[in-house]
């Protein structure tokens, strides 16, 4: 099985400027970003930007990059024109890698596109891993998934899911820890999706779904739509995304120059 990893970027962030040009210890984010990527058995791994300063300081570390327009409302949006760009078939697969993860797993990268080939009945695939936190469990800002018997979503919510009527707040923890070890894992969703090409280019032609607009999640589009989506559900955490400047630190403090992982040829 063959795959692409597409990378979207845009110039565009309310809580931290230029994001994807950001220094991560003399290397922009999304190069770091794609350099991980590299190190996956993608067959290529090309960055779907809004600028050109973008691309050129991509081509000048050795990173593919195709020009995409400005106006996209969405990174489904933009990938789906990156896919024309370079004239992938329908069947082909994606993955579309966030160009603010430059510490994302090729391991990860693999499983994801590798599990939506295994699912020839599922349009999409994912990630998810479990929560060990009740705090994570009740923050908004934390998505959650829930799965059926085939490791398929059933649905995605900020809110803590699934509720347990009989385990509220810390008694969750204590059930699932003894005599009520049946009691389901609540799973953290991770932002990383494989996509066969065709539903790729039909996705940002369905209508938003009220489930979408409510949660502000735009998978649940495609489960409104009667898409399936496959979870690959994984027992380690991804690294720290970075969305502020506090995130942009903590990535800076974990890496060094010693680290940049070269470009593939």
């Amino acid at each position: 099985m063959s795959f692409t990893v597409l990378i979207p970027a845009r110039m565009a962030s309310t809580r931290l400027p230029n994001k994807p040009l950001a220094d991560i210890n003399g290397v922009p984010m999304v190069v770091r970003v794609a350099q991980r990527a590299l190190l996956s058995s993608a067959v290529r791994t090309v960055v779907a930007a809004d600028s050109a300063e973008i691309i050129e300081k991509c081509a000048a570390l050795g990173v593919q990059a195709v020009l995409t327009r400005r106006d996209h409302p969405s990174g489904s949006d933009r990938l789906a024109e990156a896919c024309d760009i370079l004239g992938l078939a329908d069947d082909a697969i994606v993955v579309n890698v966030q160009g603010d993860e430059p510490l994302i797993e090729p391991a990860l990268i693999n499983a994801v596109a590798r599990l939506l080939g295994e699912r020839p009945d599922c349009a999409m695939s994912t990630a998810a891993h479990s929560i060990s936190q009740l705090a994570d469990l009740q923050n908004p800002n934390v998505v959650k998934v829930v799965l059926d018997a085939r490791q398929t979503a059933l649905y995605f919510s900020r809110a803590p899911i699934p509720a347990a009527r009989d385990f509220i707040g810390k008694a969750w923890w204590e059930g699932a820890s003894s005599s009520h070890s049946l009691l389901p894992s609540p799973l953290r969703h991770i932002g990383l999706y494989a996509y066969r090409v065709g539903f790729l280019r039909e996705f940002p032609k369905l209508p938003q779904a009220p489930l979408e607009r409510l949660e502000s999640l735009e998978q649940l589009r495609a489960l409104w739509h009667g898409y399936r989506i496959a979870v690959h559900v994984t027992d380690q955490a991804p690294g720290t995304g970075v969305d502020t400047p506090e995130d942009l630190a903590r990535v800076r403090s974990q890496l060094n120059d010693e680290s940049v992982l070269p470009a593939a040829a």
